[in-house]
Parts: C-alpha cells; sequence; structure tokens
C-alpha cells in the first residue's frame, strides 16, 4: 500500500508535481502517473488539484502520516543498523567451564569491551552438556571449550593448544622415586613439558598414591582414564568432581594428585608446593576452540571478537595455531 510513497512525499513537501519531478529526478507525467497508480491503488485522492497551491484530501492527509512514521521507523533502523555495522551496539553471548571463564576469558574480553565499548558481553559459565544446549538454541554466540563438538553442527576456531599434565603436592613420598622427571611450576610457565627432551614420568610411581578425578563425562576424565589404561593401571580415585579448577585446587591442599590442564597451572597461581610431571601418551595433548552454530548468522561483532580471542591465544603461552 505505501509502495511509492517516497513520491508521495516529495510532492506534499514542494507543493508542486514538477519541482518534486526536479527533484525525483524523473518527467513530471511519469511523476503524475505513479501518483496516480497509488491513488488508485488505495482507493482514493491524495492530492486536491485543483487547489493552488497543491494541497492534501483529507484521505492524503492520513497517507502522510502513515507514510511519516514508516519513514520514521525506517530511518531509526537504519541507524540502528549502520551502529551495528560499527560496532556502536549490539550483544555478545559467551559460555565457558569454571576454568575458561574464571582463567582465559577475563582478559580477552577486556580487551574487546576496551576497544568495542558500546558492546555488552554476557559471560555464562556452565557445565560443557549445558553450554551445548544453549550454543545449540541460539541463546549463546560462542562456547569455548576444549571437549570436542560435532562439526556437522558447529563452526570452530582454534585458540590455543593445552597438555595434561600431572600435579603432585610435595608430601607425597613417591616425589623421591620421580626426581629425575620432576617440573616446577616456572617450568610449566616456561613451556618446558612441551619439549621433546623433558622426560616423561613412569605413572608406575605413583599408582597406590591418592587420585583426585573429574566425574565421567568430562573430557580430562575420559582422557585421565584412557592414559591409566595405556599403562595397566588401575588409579586409586578418593574424590570426584565436577571442575578441574576445584579438582587442583584440593589438590594443592595436599589431599591427593590431579591431572590437570597446563592451562590451568598456568593461570591459577595456586602453585602451594606442587610439583609437576609430563605424561607420555597422545591423549594429554587437546585443542581448545570457540565454537559457534553453522546457521546462526555471524555478526560482525562476533567476528571481531573471534579476531581479538585468537590474537591473544596464539601466544607461546598456549602452543596455538590460527
Amino acid at each position: 500500500m505505501f509502495k511509492g510513497k517516497e513520491y508521495v512525499y516529495e510532492v506534499y513537501k514542494e507543493k508542486s508535481f514538477s519541482k518534486a519531478a526536479q527533484n525525483l529526478y524523473i518527467s513530471q507525467p511519469a511523476l503524475s502517473a505513479a501518483i496516480k497508480k497509488i491513488e488508485k491503488r488505495i482507493g482514493c485522492c491524495i492530492f486536491d488539484r485543483s487547489s493552488s497551491p497543491l494541497q492534501l484530501t483529507d484521505g492524503g492527509a492520513e497517507y502522510v502520516k502513515a507514510a511519516e512514521k514508516i519513514m520514521d521507523i525506517e530511518n531509526r533502523f537504519e541507524n540502528y543498523l549502520s551502529n551495528l555495522n560499527e560496532l556502536k551496539t549490539g550483544r555478545l553471548s559467551i559460555g565457558a567451564s569454571n576454568v575458561f571463564a574464571s582463567f582465559i576469558l577475563p582478559p580477552i574480553i577486556t580487551a574487546f569491551t576496551k576497544k568495542y565499548p558500546a558492546i555488552k558481553v554476557n559471560l555464562v559459565e556452565a557445565s560443557s552438556a549445558h553450554l551445548e544446549e544453549q550454543l545449540f538454541s541460539g541463546l549463546l554466540d560462542f562456547v569455548i571449550d576444549n571437549y570436542p563438538l560435532s562439526e556437522a553442527i558447529y563452526e570452530k576456531h582454534l585458540f590455543c593448544s593445552e597438555r595434561l599434565i600431572l600435579a603432585v603436592p610435595q608430601k607425597f613420598s613417591a616425589n623421591r622415586l620421580a626426581q629425575d622427571y620432576q617440573l616446577s611450576l616456572d617450568d610449566i610457565r616456561a613451556g618446558k613439558h612441551a619439549q621433546e627432551a623433558t622426560k616423561s614420568v613412569p605413572l608406575s610411581v605413583f599408582a597406590r598414591e591418592p587420585f583426585i578425578f573429574l566425574r565421567a563425562g568430562n573430557d580430562t576424565r575420559m582422557r585421565a582414564d584412557k592414559i591409566f589404561q595405556e599403562n595397566g593401571l588401575t588409579p586409586n580415585i578418593i574424590l570426584e568432581l565436577d571442575q578441574l579448577a576445584t579438582a587442583y585446587n584440593v589438590a594443592c591442599y595436599g589431599m591427593g594428585l590431579a591431572i590437570i590442564s597446563d592451562t590451568l597451572a598456568q593461570k591459577a597461581n595456586l602453585d602451594a608446593n606442587m610439583l609437576y610431571y609430563k605424561i607420555a601418551s597422545p591423549h594429554t595433548l587437546r585443542d581448545v576452540f570457540f565454537y559457534n552454530k553453522q546457521n546462526k548468522y555471524v555478526t560482525r561483532t562476533m567476528e571481531e571478537f573471534i579476531k581479538i580471542a585468537q590474537a591473544r591465544g596464539s601466544g607461546p603461552l598456549h602452543h596455538a595455531q590460527k
């Protein structure tokens, strides 16, 4: 009904077909024909052509009021899109487990909001299973995780690679049998555990010690189980927890040994009389990705966030690749 409203509005402003035609860069007969077509479509005359200057009919006045409202909505939406594309407005929702939410995302989000202060960032902390549900439903734009999600459903962006290591409180006597393999927190931060020349500890040395594991279903737990199976050992599990950071914290208090990621050791600053060991297994190496749903529209906000995240994740601390 309002197709061609810009023609009507220009005639209304100029109160003249000839002036409006000049402004619109069309001929006066073409403009008159376009207006008559609109009047026929809506079923009433818009202009009283017998008056001078040109006046609106009652129906024409209501048409112009409605057209102004429509043009105002269109202008506001165009301004919104302009601001959205220029990152002057918008939202971003990111999901992460405890380790990533606590130690990895804060500096990335800080860098992003410093560059784009008008973007509101929402961080959701939850389990991997719950985060995937929210990502699939569209409630989240990104999830960062070391748990592999289906590539048929999700697009992934490599953030970093990390390794699992063994964290052992110094008080355990088995450490004396593993002196040649011991690493300090500074060694872990320097990436010594990732060097080929660094020797891996025989897990049999710690076979009888108490272990703190994550619950079944967690990626770290699945890998830990495979590592012990490879070595023909059954770990003495005294406690099962939901979060890797909690397991590490409990281990630091001396309750038992824990298999943790080097990312956590490097970032958590919990080194309370702990020793660290490299583990020989292909299951110790895993990638950390940002995931987004494949059929979800990728906004410029999402693109810019990934650029900043990958730039920060490519440092030597994380051994990452773009």
